[in-house]
């Protein structure tokens, strides 16, 4: 067990930290995090792509637009990308700020490295030839990114999810912070890989008040853009379950 951790931290919830109620995050529709230890919730790709909210939509269609700039690269490049390269565009580390996924205690999992990186570029010129281009579905499915290969499952696929919905995720927690919680719990933070400049095909940082938890900020991440259960296509095939329940 972390050693920082004393025997009150252990139920530690964003609302008991930053002494906020539930209501006031349930009324919001933000999730109530532990800051313990990664719940196993995810973001799910298919609630963004079947939301008929404007902004989800937005953000599904502003995830397949850097989707099809891989592809254009990847092309360009005949599907021979430097290791730097893979490293820079196509990687999606955890983002642990979050506190999802399946670590014990802590919140530091593994992320998608650059073996999946690789085999991302490498497939879009099989798996994906069509990407952007899918007619049944009037958009392209990024989820087909799990068909890759194995180990690629819902948390995964998560973290990809919420490196290109961080900044949305990030003016969130920054609205209700500056809404609810006192100013002492507070700090600017520069955050980076928030905006991608395709002009000069650069991840560009932005500035947010966020609530800060030993030395770093917090993510709050909206109901519901989550599950708690298998909701992926897969290797093994796909099934879909119920959205998550707030967490007690």
């Amino acid at each position: 067990m972390d050693s920082q951790l004393k025997p009150e931290d252990i139920n530690l919830t964003f609302a008991d930290y930053f002494n906020v109620s539930k209501e006031a995050l349930e009324k919001e529709g933000l999730f109530n995090v532990s800051l313990v230890a990664d719940l196993p919730v995810f973001i799910d790709p298919f609630l963004l792509f079947h939301s008929k909210k404007p902004r989800y939509q937005k953000l599904h269609k502003e995830i397949i637009k850097y989707l099809l700039n891989l592809k254009s690269k990847s092309e360009e490049l005949h599907y021979r990308v430097s290791p730097a390269y893979l490293k820079y565009y196509f990687s999606f580390p955890e983002i642990p700020q979050n506190w999802f996924g399946f670590t014990f205690i802590g919140n530091k999992g593994h992320g998608l490295g650059l073996k999946f990186a690789g085999l991302l570029s490498r497939n879009f010129d099989t798996l994906f030839d069509n990407f952007g281009k899918e007619k049944v579905t009037q958009s392209s499915h990024f989820e087909k990114l799990c068909l890759i290969t194995k180990g690629v499952g819902r948390d995964t696929i998560s973290d990809f999810s919420t490196n290109l919905t961080k900044g949305f995720l990030l003016e969130e927690t920054e609205r209700f912070a500056k809404k609810y919680i006192h100013k002492k719990y507070l700090a600017k933070m520069s955050v980076g890989r928030i905006v991608f400049n395709y002009r000069t095909q650069v991840w560009e940082s932005r500035v947010f008040t966020l609530p800060i938890f030993r030395g770093d900020f917090v993510i709050l991440t909206p109901k519901d853009l989550l599950t708690r259960d298998e909701a992926w296509i897969n290797k093994g095939g796909y099934k879909w379950e119920g959205k998550v329940r707030a967490y007690d």
